[in-house]
């Protein structure tokens, strides 16, 4: 079955720039406006609004370009600890050196970088150091104590007042970060207070793809979010504020309503009473997102939510079995999932995947005595599989079979030559001294690259990766570091039952 689009780019992008450019007008031609979610590379709004480009915001950005500056924020505490972003597996701090990178490429800068709560921690020392040494303005925000209860300490001399001015250019200045937790709204506020003070009547408004606030609550895509942020145990609610001011229901998150009050008095104190500045009456008034006025296909919609609602059951629980994510979060999912009428084996490749494992075994091709099974699922509904063998990792003989077929290539042509996997076996095991000669999935493509420089037939295959992106595939075990690599790279949507692929504690 061919995947449906669901989602028009160019009909939100239009609907979406006229929603921002008029909240500006609202305000003293200044407006901050806090990116929530991801920047760019927004895989997640890829999943489950089908035919949404996961960088349509970088092309908004790109629309304004001439009337928009960029700023950054980083937890110095993120820093300190060496918090890791999920999608990418690395650092907040490597994230943001990614993002500017991005950014760039795209033919966008960025402003400044923010450090927020700093408070000398070492680690954010020389992260400032080092963006300073390589051309990137630092500004340093600190911690406010009572934040963010205490609202007259707040906005005065001895709260936003300490943190440092971002000296800014163009009318919309949009606060990112490179995750939740940044301090984002709390630089938007701080400029808001300094620009206040020097007579400019600024204001705030914030960008959040999801919840969608004008889907019901129950929405998939709705519960989608909720399942995505069920590790900090965010849910959606009907905004009560919106029902109680318009009669209308609005659904926003929990986080965004509970803080509502105190940030309405936080901007009540900052802003001129003689200013006739709009105020918000509702955490959904704050918002400018125009995503629901992009779908076009709503049984398409639902149908990928409800998928990302099983790669999301099978994601925490591979968390939980590694020991990094609590049982609570695989058990709300779950619960999400019977409410949406959703089961683990609504996953196509799920059965198959581990069809394939037991053949493996009945037929004694594994490794070590594991037996590991493939499955993935072309954007034109073909089925593939893959096993473990003594020369090749599941994801391996997977994503090879995979190629194979979208390049028609017979089955018992040989893609890899037998000498140069001898010889890349014979290098691990008998000169790097690796625990197995198997390829994994990185060293499989180094290996199809090779073969490719004489084989045309391998290069017609390694031509047809570029096909694979967003294709689904379900693993039987855990992937290895080589096979993570590989699969994110190639931009598949992975999912594992969660079973070990060696006896080793430690798999490099």
């Amino acid at each position: 079955m061919l995947k449906k689009n669901g989602f028009d780019n160019d009909k939100y992008l239009k609907e979406q720039t006229v929603a921002i450019t008029d909240r500006v007008k609202k305000f003293d031609n200044k407006l901050y406006l806090e990116f929530g979610g991801k920047l760019c590379f927004d895989y997640h709004a890829a999943r489950v609004l089908p035919g949404y480009d996961p960088n349509v915001k970088i092309r908004l950005l790109q629309e304004l370009k001439n009337k928009i500056d960029i700023v950054l924020c980083i937890y110095a505490g993120d820093i300190e600890r060496g918090r890791v972003r999920g999608d990418f597996g690395i650092t907040y701090d490597s994230a943001t050196l990614k993002l500017i990178d991005d950014l760039r490429k795209w033919g966008l800068d960025i402003l400044s970088v923010v450090i927020t709560r700093f408070a000398n921690q070492p680690s954010a020392i020389i992260f400032k150091n080092k963006l300073e040494r390589r051309g990137v303005k630092v500004n340093l925000h600190y911690p406010i104590d009572g934040y963010p209860a205490d609202v007259n300490k707040i906005a005065s001399e001895n709260g936003f007042g300490k943190n440092e001015y971002i000296q800014t250019k163009n009318p919309i200045v949009v606060i990112t970060a490179p995750g939740p937790n940044s301090g984002k709204l709390s630089t938007c506020l701080s400029q808001l207070y300094h620009d206040h003070k020097r007579g400019v009547n600024s204001g705030y408004a914030k960008f959040e793809t999801f919840p969608i606030w004008n889907l019901a609550l129950k929405h998939p895509v709705n519960v989608a979010y909720e399942a995505a942020t069920a590790d900090i145990q965010d849910f959606n609610l009907v905004d009560p504020f919106h029902l109680n001011k318009y009669n209308k229901t609005a659904i926003n998150y929990n986080r965004d309503v509970e803080s509502f009050p105190i940030l309405r008095l936080i901007l009540n104190r900052i802003f001129d009473k003689n200013a006739n500045l709009p105020m918000y009456n509702s955490p959904t008034d704050m918002g400018v997102n125009r995503a629901w006025f992009g779908i076009v296909d709503d049984k398409a919609v639902q149908d990928a939510a409800k998928q990302e609602l099983i790669r999301r059951y099978f994601r925490y629980n591979t968390e939980y079995i590694l020991g990094i994510e609590k049982k609570e979060t695989v058990d709300r999912v779950m619960m999400l999932m019977e409410e949406m009428g959703v089961k683990p084996t609504d996953r196509t490749v799920l059965e198959v995947a581990r069809k394939s494992a037991d053949e493996a075994e009945v037929n004694g091709k594994g490794n070590e005595g594991i037996y590991c099974g493939a499955a993935l699922q072309l954007n034109d509904g073909r089925i593939i599989t893959g096993k473990n063998s003594k020369f090749m990792h599941a994801a391996s003989a997977l994503i090879l079979n995979a190629v194979k077929q979208l390049a028609n290539i017979p089955d018992e042509i040989l893609l890899l030559s037998p000498h140069i996997i001898s010889q890349i076996a014979k290098l691990k095991e008998g000169i790097l001294d690796a625990d197995s000669e198997s390829l994994d999935l990185e060293e499989s493509l180094i290996a199809l690259s090779i073969s490719a420089t004489t084989n045309h037939t391998a290069e017609l295959a390694m031509n047809k990766l570029v096909e694979l992106s967003g294709c689904e595939v379900q693993m039987t075990q855990i992937h290895t570091p080589g096979d993570e690599v590989g699969l994110k790279r190639l931009g598949v949507n992975l999912t594992t039952d969660g079973k070990f692929s060696s006896r080793n504690l430690f798999v490099a």
